[in-house]
Protein backbone atom coordinates (compact mmCIF):
# COMPACT_ATOMS: atom_id res chain seq x y z
CA UNK A 1 0.00 0.00 0.00
CA UNK A 2 1.15 3.46 -0.86
CA UNK A 3 0.54 6.38 1.12
CA UNK A 4 0.22 9.75 -0.59
CA UNK A 5 -0.22 12.90 1.79
CA UNK A 6 -1.40 16.30 -0.21
CA UNK A 7 -0.85 19.34 1.79
CA UNK A 8 -2.88 22.53 1.06
CA UNK A 9 -0.94 25.66 1.78
CA UNK A 10 -2.72 28.64 3.54
CA UNK A 11 -4.12 31.70 2.06
CA UNK A 12 -5.05 35.06 3.02
CA UNK A 13 -8.78 35.79 1.57
CA UNK A 14 -8.69 37.56 -1.46
CA UNK A 15 -11.87 39.29 0.15
CA UNK A 16 -12.11 40.80 3.26
CA UNK A 17 -15.03 42.34 5.06
CA UNK A 18 -13.79 45.62 4.02
CA UNK A 19 -15.33 44.51 0.60
CA UNK A 20 -18.85 43.56 2.45
CA UNK A 21 -19.14 47.14 3.71
CA UNK A 22 -18.48 48.76 0.66
CA UNK A 23 -20.94 46.35 -1.54
CA UNK A 24 -23.76 47.04 1.19
CA UNK A 25 -22.96 50.84 1.39
CA UNK A 26 -22.82 51.11 -2.56
CA UNK A 27 -25.86 48.90 -3.04
CA UNK A 28 -27.57 51.50 -0.51
CA UNK A 29 -26.61 54.72 -2.04
CA UNK A 30 -27.22 53.23 -5.60
CA UNK A 31 -30.64 52.23 -5.15
CA UNK A 32 -31.49 55.07 -2.75
CA UNK A 33 -30.48 57.57 -5.97
CA UNK A 34 -32.98 55.51 -7.86
CA UNK A 35 -35.73 56.21 -5.17
CA UNK A 36 -35.10 59.69 -5.05
CA UNK A 37 -34.99 60.23 -8.93
CA UNK A 38 -38.04 58.20 -9.21
CA UNK A 39 -39.92 60.72 -6.54
CA UNK A 40 -38.59 63.58 -8.12
CA UNK A 41 -39.42 62.36 -11.75
CA UNK A 42 -42.39 60.81 -11.03
CA UNK A 43 -44.21 61.76 -7.92
CA UNK A 44 -43.42 64.86 -6.94
CA UNK A 45 -47.04 66.17 -6.78
CA UNK A 46 -47.15 62.99 -4.46
CA UNK A 47 -47.76 64.24 -0.28
CA UNK A 48 -46.34 60.58 0.25
CA UNK A 49 -43.22 61.09 -1.76
CA UNK A 50 -42.83 64.75 -0.49
CA UNK A 51 -42.36 63.26 2.95
CA UNK A 52 -40.05 60.38 1.96
CA UNK A 53 -37.85 62.92 -0.01
CA UNK A 54 -35.87 63.98 2.76
CA UNK A 55 -34.84 60.33 4.22
CA UNK A 56 -34.02 58.96 0.58
CA UNK A 57 -31.69 61.86 0.27
CA UNK A 58 -30.26 61.58 3.68
CA UNK A 59 -29.79 58.42 2.79
CA UNK A 60 -28.24 58.76 -0.24
CA UNK A 61 -25.86 61.35 0.97
CA UNK A 62 -24.77 59.19 3.91
CA UNK A 63 -23.86 55.92 1.99
CA UNK A 64 -22.21 57.50 -0.99
CA UNK A 65 -19.92 58.95 1.81
CA UNK A 66 -19.05 55.99 3.79
CA UNK A 67 -18.84 53.85 0.05
CA UNK A 68 -15.88 55.16 -0.73
CA UNK A 69 -13.70 55.18 2.72
CA UNK A 70 -14.79 51.44 2.70
CA UNK A 71 -13.56 51.10 -0.84
CA UNK A 72 -10.26 52.67 -0.02
CA UNK A 73 -10.17 50.43 3.27
CA UNK A 74 -10.30 47.55 1.32
CA UNK A 75 -7.47 48.24 -1.24
CA UNK A 76 -4.94 48.30 1.25
CA UNK A 77 -2.76 50.87 -0.26
CA UNK A 78 -3.04 53.98 -1.94
CA UNK A 79 -1.12 52.82 -4.95
CA UNK A 80 -3.72 50.40 -5.62
CA UNK A 81 -5.88 53.26 -6.15
CA UNK A 82 -3.76 55.58 -8.04
CA UNK A 83 -3.00 52.47 -10.70
CA UNK A 84 -6.40 52.29 -12.04
CA UNK A 85 -5.97 55.72 -13.20
CA UNK A 86 -2.28 55.44 -14.74
CA UNK A 87 -2.71 51.68 -16.07
CA UNK A 88 -6.06 51.65 -17.50
CA UNK A 89 -7.51 48.28 -18.73
CA UNK A 90 -10.78 48.22 -20.65
CA UNK A 91 -11.71 44.54 -19.87
CA UNK A 92 -11.42 44.66 -16.06
CA UNK A 93 -15.00 45.91 -14.33
CA UNK A 94 -12.48 47.03 -11.26
CA UNK A 95 -10.92 49.16 -13.83
CA UNK A 96 -13.69 50.72 -15.15
CA UNK A 97 -15.07 51.21 -11.88
CA UNK A 98 -12.69 53.40 -10.71
CA UNK A 99 -14.04 55.99 -13.13
CA UNK A 100 -18.02 55.48 -12.65
CA UNK A 101 -17.59 55.39 -8.86
CA UNK A 102 -16.41 59.57 -9.09
CA UNK A 103 -19.24 60.18 -11.43
CA UNK A 104 -21.76 58.44 -8.72
CA UNK A 105 -20.28 60.78 -6.22
CA UNK A 106 -20.11 63.61 -7.71
CA UNK A 107 -24.33 63.75 -9.39
CA UNK A 108 -25.32 62.50 -5.57
CA UNK A 109 -23.77 65.05 -3.55
CA UNK A 110 -25.14 67.44 -6.25
CA UNK A 111 -28.46 66.20 -6.19
CA UNK A 112 -28.54 66.48 -2.56
CA UNK A 113 -27.31 69.81 -2.93
CA UNK A 114 -29.97 70.83 -5.39
CA UNK A 115 -32.88 69.39 -2.71
CA UNK A 116 -31.31 71.09 -0.19
CA UNK A 117 -31.05 74.46 -1.24
CA UNK A 118 -34.36 73.93 -2.91
CA UNK A 119 -33.43 74.22 -6.38
CA UNK A 120 -36.13 72.21 -8.43
CA UNK A 121 -35.00 72.44 -12.04
CA UNK A 122 -31.62 71.39 -10.94
CA UNK A 123 -32.88 68.68 -9.20
CA UNK A 124 -34.66 66.98 -11.72
CA UNK A 125 -31.67 67.75 -14.24
CA UNK A 126 -29.25 65.57 -11.39
CA UNK A 127 -32.33 63.34 -11.09
CA UNK A 128 -32.41 62.41 -14.83
CA UNK A 129 -28.37 61.57 -14.87
CA UNK A 130 -28.05 60.13 -11.68
CA UNK A 131 -30.46 57.22 -12.74
CA UNK A 132 -28.05 56.42 -15.44
CA UNK A 133 -24.64 56.29 -13.20
CA UNK A 134 -26.70 54.61 -10.48
CA UNK A 135 -27.10 51.61 -13.13
CA UNK A 136 -23.99 51.81 -13.98
CA UNK A 137 -22.60 51.55 -10.38
CA UNK A 138 -24.88 48.03 -9.73
CA UNK A 139 -23.70 46.58 -12.82
CA UNK A 140 -19.84 47.07 -12.52
CA UNK A 141 -20.55 46.09 -8.66
CA UNK A 142 -22.06 43.39 -9.91
CA UNK A 143 -20.38 42.15 -12.89
CA UNK A 144 -16.95 42.77 -11.18
CA UNK A 145 -17.75 39.21 -8.96
CA UNK A 146 -20.17 37.35 -11.35
CA UNK A 147 -17.19 37.52 -13.93
CA UNK A 148 -14.72 35.00 -11.44
CA UNK A 149 -15.60 31.58 -13.32
CA UNK A 150 -13.43 29.88 -10.73
CA UNK A 151 -16.92 30.39 -8.67
CA UNK A 152 -20.20 28.73 -9.64
CA UNK A 153 -21.80 30.57 -7.15
CA UNK A 154 -20.70 34.06 -8.13
CA UNK A 155 -20.62 33.27 -12.18
CA UNK A 156 -24.30 33.56 -12.37
CA UNK A 157 -26.47 36.76 -14.04
CA UNK A 158 -28.41 36.37 -11.04
CA UNK A 159 -25.98 37.78 -8.81
CA UNK A 160 -25.83 41.12 -9.81
CA UNK A 161 -29.72 41.24 -9.90
CA UNK A 162 -30.01 39.80 -6.32
CA UNK A 163 -27.46 42.56 -5.00
CA UNK A 164 -29.30 45.22 -6.37
CA UNK A 165 -32.55 43.82 -4.79
CA UNK A 166 -30.97 43.75 -1.35
CA UNK A 167 -29.38 47.04 -1.72
CA UNK A 168 -32.86 48.33 -2.75
CA UNK A 169 -34.63 46.38 0.59
CA UNK A 170 -31.52 48.05 2.81
CA UNK A 171 -31.79 51.77 1.55
CA UNK A 172 -35.81 51.30 2.45
CA UNK A 173 -34.66 49.77 5.54
CA UNK A 174 -32.35 52.85 6.15
CA UNK A 175 -35.00 55.39 4.91
CA UNK A 176 -37.71 54.06 7.57
CA UNK A 177 -34.82 54.40 10.23
CA UNK A 178 -33.68 57.98 9.15
CA UNK A 179 -37.52 59.72 9.00
CA UNK A 180 -38.16 59.36 12.12
CA UNK A 181 -35.72 62.16 13.41
CA UNK A 182 -36.36 64.55 10.12
CA UNK A 183 -38.53 67.56 10.25
CA UNK A 184 -42.15 66.09 9.42
CA UNK A 185 -40.96 62.34 10.46
CA UNK A 186 -43.19 59.45 9.33
CA UNK A 187 -46.42 59.85 8.21
CA UNK A 188 -49.15 57.82 7.33
CA UNK A 189 -48.63 58.33 3.41
CA UNK A 190 -45.32 58.00 3.90
CA UNK A 191 -45.15 54.91 5.80
CA UNK A 192 -47.41 53.40 3.02
CA UNK A 193 -45.16 54.08 0.30
CA UNK A 194 -42.25 52.52 2.44
CA UNK A 195 -44.54 49.26 3.01
CA UNK A 196 -45.39 49.15 -0.80
CA UNK A 197 -41.99 49.61 -2.02
CA UNK A 198 -40.46 46.71 0.45
CA UNK A 199 -43.12 44.65 -0.82
CA UNK A 200 -42.48 45.27 -4.31
CA UNK A 201 -38.67 44.72 -3.61
CA UNK A 202 -39.59 41.61 -1.77
CA UNK A 203 -41.53 40.27 -4.77
CA UNK A 204 -38.86 40.52 -6.92
CA UNK A 205 -36.73 39.03 -4.77
CA UNK A 206 -38.83 36.07 -4.75
CA UNK A 207 -39.24 35.84 -8.56
CA UNK A 208 -35.52 36.12 -8.88
CA UNK A 209 -35.68 33.12 -6.57
CA UNK A 210 -37.82 31.20 -8.42
CA UNK A 211 -36.06 32.14 -11.62
CA UNK A 212 -32.92 30.59 -10.35
CA UNK A 213 -34.34 27.79 -9.01
CA UNK A 214 -36.45 26.73 -12.00
CA UNK A 215 -33.18 27.31 -14.56
CA UNK A 216 -30.66 25.66 -12.30
CA UNK A 217 -32.91 22.53 -11.85
CA UNK A 218 -33.16 22.49 -16.07
CA UNK A 219 -28.95 22.41 -15.92
CA UNK A 220 -28.56 26.33 -17.63
CA UNK A 221 -27.39 27.34 -13.92
CA UNK A 222 -24.38 25.77 -12.42
CA UNK A 223 -24.81 28.12 -9.01
CA UNK A 224 -27.61 26.37 -8.15
CA UNK A 225 -26.27 22.58 -8.92
CA UNK A 226 -22.98 23.92 -6.31
CA UNK A 227 -25.70 25.59 -3.53
CA UNK A 228 -27.46 22.83 -3.42
CA UNK A 229 -24.29 20.48 -3.09
CA UNK A 230 -23.27 22.53 -0.22
CA UNK A 231 -26.98 22.37 1.26
CA UNK A 232 -26.52 18.88 1.11
CA UNK A 233 -22.86 18.08 2.52
CA UNK A 234 -22.49 21.08 4.98
CA UNK A 235 -24.58 21.72 7.66
CA UNK A 236 -23.46 25.59 7.76
CA UNK A 237 -24.62 25.91 4.41
CA UNK A 238 -28.03 24.12 5.50
CA UNK A 239 -28.61 26.77 8.39
CA UNK A 240 -27.48 29.83 6.08
CA UNK A 241 -30.62 28.53 3.03
CA UNK A 242 -33.27 28.42 5.99
CA UNK A 243 -32.20 31.37 7.71
CA UNK A 244 -32.84 32.78 4.53
CA UNK A 245 -35.88 31.92 4.06
CA UNK A 246 -37.41 31.91 7.17
CA UNK A 247 -35.93 35.64 7.14
CA UNK A 248 -37.94 36.66 4.45
CA UNK A 249 -41.04 35.16 5.49
CA UNK A 250 -40.36 36.95 8.24
CA UNK A 251 -39.76 40.25 7.12
CA UNK A 252 -43.22 39.69 4.70
CA UNK A 253 -44.99 38.73 7.54
CA UNK A 254 -43.68 42.20 8.67
CA UNK A 255 -44.47 43.95 5.69
CA UNK A 256 -47.82 42.61 5.21
CA UNK A 257 -49.20 44.43 8.23
CA UNK A 258 -51.04 47.75 7.61
CA UNK A 259 -48.92 50.57 7.97
CA UNK A 260 -50.27 52.09 10.82
CA UNK A 261 -47.72 49.66 12.90
CA UNK A 262 -44.97 51.38 10.75
CA UNK A 263 -45.91 54.49 12.90
CA UNK A 264 -45.13 52.87 15.65
CA UNK A 265 -41.25 53.34 16.93
CA UNK A 266 -40.56 50.05 18.32
CA UNK A 267 -41.91 48.05 14.94
CA UNK A 268 -40.43 50.26 12.52
CA UNK A 269 -36.67 49.77 14.08
CA UNK A 270 -37.83 45.72 13.94
CA UNK A 271 -38.60 46.42 10.35
CA UNK A 272 -35.69 48.56 9.51
CA UNK A 273 -33.26 46.60 11.18
CA UNK A 274 -34.79 42.95 9.36
CA UNK A 275 -34.33 44.70 6.39
CA UNK A 276 -30.77 46.12 7.00
CA UNK A 277 -29.41 42.74 8.51
CA UNK A 278 -30.86 40.86 5.72
CA UNK A 279 -29.06 42.61 2.87
CA UNK A 280 -25.26 42.90 5.18
CA UNK A 281 -25.65 38.96 5.68
CA UNK A 282 -26.37 38.56 2.25
CA UNK A 283 -23.10 39.81 1.19
CA UNK A 284 -20.72 38.35 3.70
CA UNK A 285 -22.06 34.78 2.69
CA UNK A 286 -22.01 36.22 -1.07
CA UNK A 287 -18.01 37.36 -0.06
CA UNK A 288 -16.79 35.31 3.26
CA UNK A 289 -18.42 32.15 3.30
CA UNK A 290 -17.97 31.55 -0.45
CA UNK A 291 -14.56 31.73 -0.57
CA UNK A 292 -14.37 28.92 1.95
CA UNK A 293 -15.54 26.74 -0.28
CA UNK A 294 -12.54 25.33 -1.59
CA UNK A 295 -11.68 25.62 -5.83
CA UNK A 296 -10.28 22.25 -6.06
CA UNK A 297 -10.75 19.71 -2.92
CA UNK A 298 -13.67 18.89 0.03
CA UNK A 299 -14.32 20.24 3.12
CA UNK A 300 -14.82 23.92 3.71
CA UNK A 301 -11.85 26.79 4.91
CA UNK A 302 -12.48 28.05 8.28
CA UNK A 303 -11.82 31.92 8.09
CA UNK A 304 -11.60 33.82 11.64
CA UNK A 305 -12.59 37.39 11.80
CA UNK A 306 -9.99 39.44 12.99
CA UNK A 307 -10.48 41.69 15.85
CA UNK A 308 -8.79 44.70 14.47
CA UNK A 309 -9.25 47.15 11.42
CA UNK A 310 -9.26 44.52 8.90
CA UNK A 311 -12.03 42.83 11.07
CA UNK A 312 -14.36 43.58 13.21
CA UNK A 313 -12.96 47.31 14.34
CA UNK A 314 -13.31 47.93 10.73
CA UNK A 315 -16.68 47.25 10.65
CA UNK A 316 -17.92 48.74 13.89
CA UNK A 317 -15.82 51.79 12.49
CA UNK A 318 -17.99 52.31 9.49
CA UNK A 319 -21.05 51.93 11.37
CA UNK A 320 -20.16 54.88 13.50
CA UNK A 321 -19.05 57.07 10.82
CA UNK A 322 -22.56 56.57 9.51
CA UNK A 323 -23.43 57.74 13.12
CA UNK A 324 -21.25 60.53 12.50
CA UNK A 325 -22.73 61.50 9.61
CA UNK A 326 -26.22 61.60 10.63
CA UNK A 327 -25.83 63.35 13.58
CA UNK A 328 -24.06 66.30 11.13
CA UNK A 329 -27.03 66.40 8.65
CA UNK A 330 -29.37 66.39 11.43
CA UNK A 331 -27.70 69.12 12.92
CA UNK A 332 -27.49 71.46 9.75
CA UNK A 333 -31.41 70.74 9.00
CA UNK A 334 -31.83 71.88 12.80
CA UNK A 335 -29.77 75.04 12.36
CA UNK A 336 -31.07 75.52 9.04
CA UNK A 337 -34.65 74.35 8.85
CA UNK A 338 -35.56 76.48 5.79
CA UNK A 339 -33.67 75.00 2.92
CA UNK A 340 -35.19 71.43 4.16
CA UNK A 341 -38.88 73.51 4.29
CA UNK A 342 -38.42 75.17 0.87
CA UNK A 343 -37.34 72.08 -0.85
CA UNK A 344 -40.28 69.51 0.04
CA UNK A 345 -42.77 72.59 -0.86
CA UNK A 346 -41.48 73.24 -4.19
Amino acid sequence: MQIVELLTPAYEAAWLPWAVQYFFFIGIAATSALTVAGLTLFARNSRAASMLMPAAVVVLAISVIAAPVSLLADLHQPGRFWHFYAHFTPWSWMSIGAYLLPVFVFLSLALCAAWWFGKTGWLRLFAVLISFSAISILAYTGLEVMVVRSRPLWNTPFLPINFALTGWMSALGAMLLIVRWLPGGLGKESAELLRRLGLVALGLAFASAIVWTIMGALGHDASFTMAKKLYEQFPVWKLSVVGSVLTAAFILGLLLRHSRFLMRPHYSMLVAAALMASAWVFRWIIFMAVQGVPKYGAGLYLYHMPIGGDGLLGILGMFGLCVTIIAAILFLLEKFPKYAVRSQSS
